[in-house]
């Protein structure tokens, strides 16, 4: 919700970096394979030829692994459209949308605002008589 990712795509030879660190030293260590899972749905040969930096901030650390994996989805498939074809842009994008949705959908949901007679957006002020 709050975590957002910059993703900067262009031609190299496969670096990955978030934050100016290489993919691997993501912490934290069990949600790595969220990130990875674009790499390996893909293969590794469609970033062969790419290097791809990572801006994060917000967040905690899982949305912030989401919203990485987010942008390296959303990032190879711009770099295969502006760059390479339409044909291999849209096989990507089907692979992709058919293992999770998410990966270039954002998940729209925010925090509804409090209001007025209660301690939260919906909860009320508990009732006594006396």
């Amino acid at each position: 919700k709050t975590a957002t990712a910059v993703a900067h795509c262009k031609r190299g030879r496969g670096l990955i970096r978030i934050n100016g660190s290489p993919i691997d030293l993501l912490e934290p260590e069990i949600l790595k394979f969220k990130v990875y899972e674009v790499i390996l749905l893909l293969g590794e040969e469609r970033f062969a030829n790419v290097d791809i930096r990572v801006r994060v901030n917000g967040g905690g650390h899982t949305s912030q692994v989401y919203a990485i994996r987010q942008a390296l989805a959303k990032a190879i498939v711009a770099f295969y459209q502006k760059f390479v074809d339409e044909a291999a842009k849209k096989e990507i994008k089907e692979i992709l949308v058919q293992y999770d949705r998410t990966l270039l959908v954002a998940d729209p949901r925010r925090c509804e605002p409090k209001k007025f007679g209660g301690p939260g957006a919906r909860a009320r002020f508990q009732k006594s008589y006396r």
